[in-house]
């Protein structure tokens, strides 16, 4: 009787637990079919909108500026060198690095003995010469006398030579005082050829001592310019550099002693590309004298002066490009040759250009202009100049166009966008923002699905507790803030 019971009990136990997998299983299996029979769950999707700075297009006219780097040099720079050799035994006090010298300002003299010697025996061969010269003047008056006596003499015996020859034709004279006559006329005239000649080489003793004493005064001015070539003088007012000797050091002929600049007469020669040379040129293809402006930074203080360019190099040297150009400058206090400056050049104005951001400009040499609806729109411009930071470009009907001014990867044409001007984000006055403060946020009102899936969404998030005690305090509100609405939408979207 006990064991019909036992098994009469586990019969029903049995029975009972196979019930209860049956419902299980039953339950499991309309679970499914109601979960996949669902509709999905979706959630409102929002486009993003970027905020982007932006700028109103302006045209105006600009004179854009050519900023190069360039080398201060000076228009009169002389090389000091020693036109003889020997000791140096005087020297100028200002004669060292730097030292300022006027004009005709004796520099160092170089010992002058062997000069002087030199001048010496050319003055005394001047001295003989001017003595040889006396004398052959003397010789020719002399000989000119001797030629006189003889043509007299040679006149006489003439006269005599006639006398005879009419006496023999009276018949008083004889035949060998004839002769004796015609041979003293020979002898006469032949001591008139012999006076003659010596005349003709009194001449040119006279010549030959001309000669001799224009040659001994151009040794004298060689000693005289040698002894002079002893004494080293400024030619120009002017700043020693290079100095490179001391008193009673020896110097060679020709050699470089020093070089004195004059500071006064600056230039500066820059470099620029032909295409920037090509805009400083005027409408007959000559090169226009355009101001300048050149600035040394010292120190964080700025030397700044002004100039004209002058001229430009005649060829482009070997392994260079673009053109060397030189400006000449009017008063440059503190500047130096050799300075490395910045050099500014004014170009030709530019009408109806706009200056932008060089963000604002992209690689594709296009600019984002907010549009309708506020969407993004690119707009192709001619760029015209870089201006440090800046652009010039040229576009057509932009005018008053609102510009993003620094592009990015994330816009693009077509992207909504929320333009934010410069200045739009002043602080209003004191009434605006108090009445601003007290006005409450604006709110609405949500549905019970709606509340349910942001109560939700909340419970689930990995936000730190106290903001989720927070937020579903504000849910449970009949009226929850539109804002926290808001934001737990889009992150409930993404």
């Amino acid at each position: 009787m006990r064991f019909l019971r036992r098994s009469l009990v586990g019969i029903f136990l049995l029975s009972l637990t196979f019930a209860l997998l049956v419902l299980a299983g039953r339950t499991v299996v309309d679970a499914v079919e109601a979960r996949l029979s669902a509709e999905p769950r979706a959630f409102p999707q929002r486009e993003r909108v970027l905020a982007v700075n932006v700028l109103p297009y302006e045209t105006e006219a600009v004179t854009p500026r050519l900023e190069v780097f360039g080398e201060l040099r000076s228009q009169r720079t002389l090389d000091l060198r020693a036109s003889v050799g020997g000791t140096i035994v005087a020297m100028a006090e200002e004669f060292a690095e730097g030292g300022h010298v006027a004009a005709g300002e004796l520099l160092l003299r170089i010992d002058p003995v062997e000069a002087e010697a030199a001048l010496a025996r050319a003055e005394a061969d001047r001295q003989d010469a001017q003595a040889e010269l006396r004398d052959a003047r003397r010789a020719l008056v002399l000989a000119e006398d001797e030629l006189a006596a003889a043509e007299q003499q040679a006149t006489l015996r003439e006269q005599a030579l006639a006398r005879q020859q009419d006496l023999s034709t009276r018949g008083v004279g004889t035949a060998a005082a004839v002769e004796e006559a015609e041979l003293a006329v020979s002898s006469a005239r032949g001591a008139v050829l012999t006076n003659r000649q010596g005349v003709a080489q009194a001449e040119a003793r006279i010549d030959l001592a001309e000669t001799t004493l224009a040659r001994t005064e151009i040794g004298v001015e060689e000693a005289e310019r040698r002894l002079a070539d002893t004494e080293l003088t400024a030619p120009f007012d002017g700043t020693l550099a290079g100095v490179a000797v001391l008193e009673g050091g020896r110097v060679t002929e020709n050699e470089l002693v020093a070089q004195l600049v004059d500071p006064e007469r600056l230039e500066v020669s820059f470099r620029v590309s032909t295409a920037q040379y090509a805009r400083l040129l005027d409408a007959e293809g000559r090169l226009r004298g355009a101001p300048v402006t050149v600035s040394l930074d010292v120190a964080g203080v700025d030397l700044t002066t002004t100039g004209t360019i002058s001229r430009e190099s005649a060829s482009v040297a070997e392994g260079q490009s673009g053109r060397l150009l030189f400006a000449r400058l009017d008063d440059a206090p503190g500047f130096r040759p050799g300075d490395f400056v910045t050099v500014s050049i004014e170009e030709p104005l530019l009408r109806d250009v706009a200056r932008l951001p060089s963000t604002a400009l992209g690689s594709d040499g296009a600019l984002l202009v907010v549009g309708e609806g506020e969407r993004l729109e690119l707009v192709a411009v001619e760029l015209l100049r870089r201006q440090g930071d800046d652009v010039l470009v040229r576009g057509d009907d932009l005018a008053g166009a609102l510009v993003v001014s620094q592009r990015s990867p994330l816009l693009g044409a077509g992207i909504r966008v929320d333009p934010i001007q410069p200045g739009a984000t002043d602080v209003p006055d004191e009434e605006v923002a108090r009445a601003a403060a007290a006005a409450p946020p604006p709110t609405v009102r949500l549905e019970p699905d709606r509340r349910a899936r942001l109560v939700a969404f909340v419970t689930e998030s990995r936000m730190p507790d106290e903001a989720k005690t927070r937020l579903l305090s504000e849910l449970e509100q009949e009226d929850v803030p539109t804002e926290i609405v808001d934001r737990l939408e889009s992150r409930m979207g993404s």
